[in-house]
């Protein structure tokens, strides 16, 4: 627990506590490890060989690398697989955008095409309605000179985050990668804009982005992971927008016949982007079930499938 001030407090029935010995000394059966993993890789993986060598089954989305484990670098993982060996665990990792809009959604799809030429796979955000101000302004760069770098613009970071979800679809389709490469733009804010919890973003500044992660195939983007991420409407008016103007994840399946499937999630109070993070989790908590009846080891999103849901009723 990061927060003192939570510990001690009951979370339905669960008790906060930042003592992570005792927790792991009374052998879990499964662990959702959610702390970052972006700028702290080494130390998550460690976190997360910790649980497994006390024989929990982990879910995780934050290790990157290891959305395909088959193409992860050993040093990723070798301390993964042997903390299986040794305690008997088990990994999932899926999440960002989120995991299954990226990987099974689009495997699934291409299942009822005649022919398919493109897999695209889109995020379409109004970040307005973003309320991290932090990743808004200096991660993704909204609101500064467009001569600044954002980070998660830098060159190999995007195809550090879904090159794994490219090579994950590419192997589904029994496809083989010639590379991947990523595509950049940014659109300047025509005139500034006040947003209702970051203030206001200035005339000149970055107000719009939109990124490629392509696989290559016979020197063709053939499989595609897309960002179009806008902190107004009218910055890049010509780029793709979600129906409702706020936000959407597409999956468009170039082909015979040519299909196009638009997802929009909501949380209770209608924020599009915490019914993202939401459907992303529950992806994640609704595996475990079947990691627990499944023999110990690394999975991924094409071995682990997706469970119906209980109408009527939430899962426990």
């Amino acid at each position: 627990m990061h927060d003192p001030a939570k510990v001690g407090r009951d979370f339905a029935g669960v008790t906060a506590t930042d003592d992570i010995d005792a927790v792991l000394a009374a052998r879990p059966r499964a662990v959702v490890y959610a702390a970052s993993g972006e700028i702290r890789a080494d130390e998550a993986i460690a976190d997360i060989a910790r649980a497994i060598r006390a024989g929990a089954v982990v879910v995780s989305p934050s290790v990157y690398a290891l959305y395909d484990p088959r193409s992860a670098p050993a040093e990723v993982r070798e301390p993964v697989l042997a903390a299986i060996d040794e305690g008997g665990g088990s990994l999932f990792v899926s999440g960002v955008d989120p995991g299954w809009a990226n990987d099974v959604l689009p495997v699934l799809i291409t299942g009822v095409a005649t022919s398919v030429d493109v897999v695209r796979c889109q995020e379409i955000f109004d970040y307005s309605t973003y309320d991290q101000e932090d990743s808004v302004r200096w991660l993704v760069g909204m609101g500064q000179p467009m001569d600044y770098e954002p980070p998660m613009l830098a060159a190999g970071v995007p195809s550090m985050v879904w090159g794994g979800q490219i090579r994950l679809i590419a192997r589904a389709l029994g496809v083989s990668l010639d590379g991947v490469r990523e595509t950049v733009d940014r659109r300047a804010l025509q005139t500034t804009v006040s947003t209702k919890t970051m203030g206001e973003f200035e005339a000149g500044t970055q107000g719009a982005i939109r990124f490629e992660v392509q696989g290559i195939i016979g020197g063709a983007a053939r499989i595609v992971i897309e960002h179009v991420t806008r902190i107004h409407p009218s910055c890049a008016p010509d780029w793709p927008a979600p129906p409702d103007g706020i936000g959407a994840h597409r999956v468009v399946i170039e082909g015979s016949p040519r299909i196009e499937v638009t997802i929009e999630a909501r949380d209770e109070d209608g924020n599009p982007s915490a019914g993202g993070n939401a459907t992303a989790v529950g992806r994640l908590v609704n595996a475990i079930d079947w990691l627990l009846t499944a023999p110990p080891g690394l999975y991924d999103a094409l071995d682990v499938p997706l469970r119906p849901g209980t109408l009527g009723r939430k899962r426990p």
